[in-house]
């Protein structure tokens, strides 16, 4: 990327940059984290794409040239777009950043003390650039110049010593807005481990973010952006299947409580499958009071609505109670009832209105994998989406939705659709 992106914010930027937050999925989008799909992409192969979370091999340039045209999509809106890596090369300047990510790096039982040495030594001398390229694009066997024993005896020459990281692309899985608290999560496949700890690295340790309030973490119970939807202000959803757990959510819900960042937390069992790996693979909110949902679990998808046990409220707990510790919060867990009831009553309006992907079950369940239902709102009523989904772009222009399309062709190999890809920094707050 040149030098001009938005990306390359300069250390002084801190001191005038705006505070960070969302308090909804459709508020006006001002500031949006993307990954430009890199070398990482080029490590795919027919015999590591399955372990490595892709359903196929892309088209790394055709790749680069959609993502590209979904940034200028966004900035054509005036939303200003930050690239993860350059973020995280200006992070590596710093060297307490520079040593946790290197120690991250190699911390796997399999390199063994010898090798681990080599590496950490050569890394400690690359430049903060060549040090992300390596972090995200991983280090193969053969790539190895020195440090010979054992490990690399043993290895094939294009076995990875440093896994690459794919799935960098989908940055709305590693963090997560919520008000003014950024939730960086724990992502639950092996592969993708290691993504947001460079997240909560750039969150921790680039001036930009400097006095940024965190939740949740890496080390904790595996909770993934794509499962939180923030319906509205105060009222957040929590997909629990593939990737989040009910342990993750029962977490973050003890954190947005202390916090005093929501009053309710909906907990929503989706199946453990490829398809439905994410809530927001199946609904995403395109309004205020609409979501465009897979009409095929539409009608058995339930929600548990968590709230603060016993007589305290979110204010009490943010208020003069801030000293109770989160794990001293007693929940409340409601019985489960239909997913759009729970959230229209949690979000005090009369009814959360269903736009379905496609006209009928098969175009339905064809443009669901198509991740028809991963919008990205840009404010109400306005929404990016993969263009290849004719018939739930038609069902949102009709129901008032202004459509951005977007070529997904290449993008769409790791399933993922333009929600995935984005991580709001800073929407607009709804009014009161």
């Amino acid at each position: 990327m040149s030098a001009s992106t938005p990306g390359n914010v300069p250390a002084a930027a801190a001191a005038t940059a705006p505070a960070w937050g969302a308090d909804s999925e459709v508020g006006r989008l001002r500031t949006v984290m993307l990954h430009r799909p890199g070398p990482e992409l080029k490590r795919l192969t027919p015999r590591n794409n399955d372990k490595l979370l892709f359903d196929g091999i892309p088209w790394v340039s055709r790749a680069q040239e959609e993502h590209d045209a979904f940034a200028e999509a966004l900035r054509a809106r005036d939303v200003e777009v930050l690239y993860l890596t350059e973020l995280l090369t200006q992070t590596l300047e710093s060297p307490e950043a520079r040593e946790q990510a290197i120690t991250s790096a190699l911390s796997g039982l399999h390199l063994g003390d010898t090798l681990r040495t080599y590496l950490g030594a050569a890394l400690r001398d690359a430049s903060p650039a060549e040090l992300t390229e390596v972090l995200t694009a991983g280090i193969r066997n053969d790539e190895v110049r020195g440090g010979h024993g054992l490990v690399t005896s043993l290895f094939a020459p294009d076995d990875f010593l440093v896994d690459p990281l794919p799935n960098l692309l989908f940055t709305r899985d590693s963090s997560v807005w919520v008000r003014d608290h950024v939730a960086v999560t724990s992502l639950a496949m092996p592969a993708r481990a290691r993504e947001t700890q460079l997240t909560e690295l750039i969150y921790t340790l680039h001036p930009r973010f400097a006095g940024s309030r965190r939740i949740h973490g890496w080390h904790n119970e595996y909770v993934e952006g794509g499962d939180v939807l923030l319906l509205s202000p105060g009222v957040i959803a929590v997909g629990v299947g593939e990737r989040s757990t009910p342990a993750g959510v029962e977490r973050l819900a003890r954190q947005v409580f202390h916090a005093g960042l929501a009053h309710t937390v909906l907990a929503v069992p989706i199946a453990q499958e490829r398809a439905t790996m994410h809530l927001d693979t199946v609904c995403t909110m395109v309004d205020v009071d609409k979501i465009v949902m897979y009409p095929n679990v539409a009608d058995s998808l339930r929600a548990y609505a968590v709230t603060l046990g016993g007589d305290a409220t979110p204010a009490d707990v943010a208020g003069e109670a801030r000293e109770l510790a989160e794990s001293g919060l007693t929940l409340d867990v409601a019985p489960a009832e239909p997913f759009l009831v729970a959230a229209a009553r949690a979000m005090g309006i009369e009814a959360l209105h269903q736009i379905d992907t496609g006209l009928d079950p098969v175009t339905a369940e064809r443009e669901q994998w198509d991740d028809g239902n991963n919008t990205l709102a840009l404010a109400p009523r306005v929404a990016v989406a993969y263009e290849r989904n004719d018939e739930t772009n038609d069902r949102l222009e009709e129901s008032g939705i202004e459509v951005v399309r977007i070529a997904g062709s290449e993008l769409g190999s790791g399933r993922g659709g333009p929600r995935c890809m984005s991580c709001p920094v800073l929407r607009d707050p709804l009014p009161a």
